[in-house]
């Protein structure tokens, strides 16, 4: 199973390290990577995306908003939010983020949470 990617931060060293994670992992298609929150709800309305790894805190609106506005789109893809607050897992879990996961983050835990949803996937197909 392939599952189809983009991620989503303001900083462009934290974007460029977790695309870079992404394009390295067997099983996934990084589909793009984008500086703001605006470009990328448009691409997801107009494009297939299995999971966006996302920063909370952001310039346009946070990760919190853009989560909530993809969930409602139909066939929404699920969010894993990113930040070095860790405060903001709240948040996270009452919009039912897919994840949380807290700034600085590690390969190993970018790969447990694709490893967790390829595995819940396949299940339910």
């Amino acid at each position: 199973m392939s599952i189809r990617v983009i991620a989503v931060d303001n900083s462009e060293e934290l974007l460029v390290k977790i695309t870079g994670i992404l394009k390295d992992m067997k099983g996934v298609e990084l589909c793009g990577s984008f500086p703001e929150a605006i470009g990328a709800i448009q691409y997801v309305k107009e494009n297939p995306v299995d999971m966006v790894f996302s920063d909370v805190v952001m310039p346009d609106i946070s990760g919190i908003t853009f989560a909530s506005k993809l969930y409602e789109l139909p066939n929404h893809p699920e969010v894993v939010l990113l930040s070095g607050i860790p405060g903001f897992s709240l948040e996270a879990w009452k919009i039912r983020a897919y994840d949380f996961i807290v700034k600085p983050y590690t390969r190993a835990q970018i790969v447990k949470v694709v490893d967790r949803y390829i595995r819940e996937n396949e299940r339910a197909v």
